[in-house]
């Protein structure tokens, strides 16, 4: 039996090809959660984190778990404690707001947690791990 090895150059390191891929998922899901559909004829937009505040106690822990994922993953990528605490608040912000009947939907619309964790996140991850070309946008 022949076995055969394959192996390739790259021209980034492998640290840097897994932290776009993961960019571009958390980015992806930030959207989703706080900016997926636009009010038609306004600049005015929301996502399923609004939606599922409308859901009395499972949307806002549902909304606020995928929120957790999020910080989850800047964890697993080495974000610093610093940066991590920050976005924690941001998601605590996010659910004290949601906690107010009616406030807290207009809120939801307003105060939009997972894209300023993404932003952090971004911020920390073109310091550390530059985006390879081909997740650029």
């Amino acid at each position: 039996m022949t076995v055969t090895s394959y192996s390739y150059t790259s021209s980034f390191n492998d640290a840097s090809f897994r932290a776009g891929a993961t960019r571009a998922r958390l980015d992806t899901l930030a959207r989703f959660l706080d900016g997926a559909i636009r009010v038609p004829g306004t600049d005015i937009r929301f996502g399923a984190d609004a939606l599922l505040n409308l859901v009395p106690g499972v949307g806002t822990l549902t909304s606020k778990g995928m929120s957790a994922y999020l910080i989850w993953q800047a964890h697993r990528l080495g974000v610093p404690t610093s940066i991590l605490l920050r976005m924690i608040g941001n998601v605590g912000v996010d659910f004290v707001i949601s906690a107010i009947p009616v406030v807290g939907w207009v809120g939801d619309v307003f105060y939009r947690s997972n894209l300023r964790n993404m932003a952090l996140l971004r911020n920390h991850l073109d310091r550390v791990h530059p985006v390879p070309r081909r997740f650029q946008r």
